[in-house]
C-alpha cells in the first residue's frame, strides 16, 4: 500500500454544489482518497505535500482530443487553398495523418500526454488516425499515455476517405482488436489507466455499410462510438443529399447512440437532434478554439445539450486555456452561460470517464470514495475564493501556469512542476527530430 498526505490544502470542488473547503488534509491510499478531513490528522505516508496557499481540484478531463496532432505545431509544408473546412482538411490534416508510421504515433502520444499532464489535465479521451499505419496504432497511442502516467480513452477514426471500404474495415477491425486487448488486460488488472471506444471520422466519409460495422462493433464490445457530427455544414447537406436524413437519424438506425456514445462539434444538429441526443443520455463535446479555427460556426444550441463536456479537437491538452476562450467566445455570441456553466462540463468529464472504464470507480470530487485524479494548484488569488466565486476563479484567474503537482490514479506523476517517470527533456528532443521527418513526408503527399 503507498499513501500521499496533501496536508493543509484548500479544496475546491468543481461540480455543483462548488464548495471551498479550507484547512484540509486529503489521504490517498494507492489509487484512492481515503479521507479529506480537518487539518492536523498526523496520518503517516510515504510522502507529505505541504498544501499551504495551494488549491486541490479533481483532475481536469480533455474529452475530445487528437493524438495524431502532437507533432503539427508550426508544421512547415506546402499547402494550397484553404478557403473551406473541406480543404483545409485536405491539405493539412489528411496529409498529415497519412505522413504517421509507428514511431511519430508513439511521440505524438507522449507529447501530448505530457502537454496534459502539465497543464493540469489527468485523462484524455483521444480520436486517432494514421491511415498508413492503422494495425497496431492504438496499442502504440496507449503505450505513450501509461508511460507518461496519463489516463486515457482512445479509439481509431474509421473513414473511407483514402481507400474505400477496406480502409473502414481496417479501421473498425482496429477498433475492436485494441477493445479485445484492453479486456484480456483486465483479467490480470481490472482497473487499467486506458480504455477504448469505436471512432469514427463523420458521417460524410462513412457510408452505411461503414455505420453498420461500426454498431456492429460497438453491440460486441460493449463500448460507445467517438464521432464527429456536423463540425461543418457540409456534413449535413451531405446526408440530406445523400441519404435524405438527418445525420443522427443515419446514426439511430445503426444504433450508434447509447449512454455511452460521444458526439463531437454539433454545431449545424437540429433541435429536434439534440434532443435524440440527450434522450439516449449521450455526450457531446463543445470544441470552442477548433470551431474559431476553422470558422466552422458556433453550438448555438449549447444550452440545449443535457451531457455537455469539453474537448481541445487536437488543439494541446490545456483545459483552462480551453475553458477561458469557450467562455469568451461564448458571452461574444451572446450566449447565457456563466463561469460555473463552464467549469461545470469540464469537469462533467469525469462522467465519460466513468461510462468508458466502466469499472464501479468514481472521478470528479475531492471526496473520501473517488479515484485520487488530482491537480494541486498554486494559485495566489488576490480576491476571497469561496463557494459562489469559486468558478470564476477558475475562469478569470487560475491557469495551467499554476499547477505544482498532478496525481493520476494515486501516483505522482508531476511533481512541483517537474515529471517523475519520464525523461522530458529527452522526449522533446527526439519529438523534434521526429516531427522533421513527419513533415518531410506530409510535403510530398498530394492532398
Amino acid at each position: 500500500m503507498s499513501r500521499i498526505l496533501i496536508e493543509n490544502v484548500t479544496v475546491i470542488q468543481t461540480l455543483p454544489p462548488f464548495e471551498v473547503q479550507e484547512g484540509r488534509d486529503v489521504l490517498i491510499e494507492d489509487s484512492r482518497i481515503v479521507s479529506t478531513g480537518p487539518a492536523g490528522s498526523h496520518a503517516e505516508a510515504e510522502r507529505v505535500i505541504d498544501g499551504r496557499g495551494k488549491y486541490l481540484i479533481a483532475g481536469n478531463v480533455c474529452s475530445h482530443h487528437h493524438y495524431y496532432s502532437g507533432l503539427s505545431r508550426g508544421m512547415l509544408i506546402s499547402a494550397g487553398p484553404q478557403t473551406d473546412f473541406i480543404q483545409v482538411l485536405k491539405e493539412w490534416w489528411w496529409r498529415l495523418d497519412r505522413a504517421l508510421d509507428e514511431e511519430a504515433c508513439y511521440y505524438s502520444s507522449l507529447i501530448c500526454s505530457m502537454d496534459a499532464v502539465a497543464s493540469g489535465t489527468t485523462c484524455c479521451v483521444d480520436h486517432h488516425a494514421s491511415p498508413s499505419y492503422i494495425d497496431g496504432s492504438l496499442s502504440t497511442i496507449a503505450r505513450g499515455m501509461r508511460e507518461v502516467g496519463l489516463r486515457g480513452v482512445t479509439c481509431y477514426e474509421v473513414t473511407d476517405r483514402n481507400g474505400g471500404m477496406r480502409e473502414v474495415e481496417k479501421g473498425v477491425e482496429e477498433n475492436v482488436r485494441f477493445a479485445r486487448q484492453i479486456d484480456e488486460e483486465r483479467r490480470s488488472n481490472p482497473h487499467p489507466m486506458v480504455e477504448a471506444m469505436i471512432g469514427g471520422h463523420a458521417p460524410f466519409t462513412l457510408p452505411d455499410g461503414a455505420l453498420e460495422l461500426m454498431g456492429e462493433a460497438v453491440r460486441s464490445t460493449g463500448r460507445g462510438i467517438h464521432l464527429h457530427v456536423a463540425e461543418d455544414k457540409y456534413d449535413v447537406v451531405h446526408s440530406h443529399h445523400h441519404y435524405n436524413k438527418d445525420i443522427v437519424t443515419r446514426l439511430e438506425e445503426h444504433g450508434l447512440i447509447t449512454d455511452r456514445s460521444l458526439l463531437v462539434h454539433a454545431l449545424h444538429l437540429s433541435q429536434d437532434e439534440i434532443d435524440i441526443i440527450n434522450s439516449r443520455d449521450a455526450f457531446l463535446a463543445h470544441n470552442p478554439r477548433s470551431n474559431m479555427n476553422n470558422h466552422v460556426g458556433y453550438l448555438k444550441n449549447i444550452a440545449r445539450v443535457r451531457n455537455l463536456v469539453i474537448g481541445t479537437d487536437g488543439c494541446g491538452g490545456n483545459m483552462f486555456e480551453e475553458v477561458k476562450l469557450g467562455f469568451f467566445k461564448h458571452k461574444d455570441e451572446g450566449g447565457l452561460f456563466w463561469p460555473a456553466d463552464f467549469v461545470t462540463a469540464l469537469t462533467r468529464g469525469n462522467r465519460l470517464v466513468e461510462r468508458c472504464f466502466a469499472d464501479g470507480r468514481k472521478w470528479g470530487r475531492v471526496e473520501a470514495g473517488y479515484t485520487a485524479d488530482l491537480v494541486l494548484l498554486d494559485y495566489r488569488a488576490p480576491t476571497p475564493v469561496v463557494d459562489e466565486n469559486a468558478a470564476g476563479h477558475f475562469v478569470w484567474g487560475m491557469g495551467s501556469g499554476n499547477v505544482h503537482s498532478v496525481i493520476i490514479d494515486g501516483r505522482l506523476v508531476y511533481d512541483n512542476h517537474a515529471f517523475t517517470g519520464i525523461d522530458a527533456e529527452a522526449v522533446y528532443r527526439r519529438a523534434r527530430e521526429v516531427a522533421r521527418e513527419v513533415w518531410k513526408r506530409a510535403d510530398k503527399i498530394k492532398s
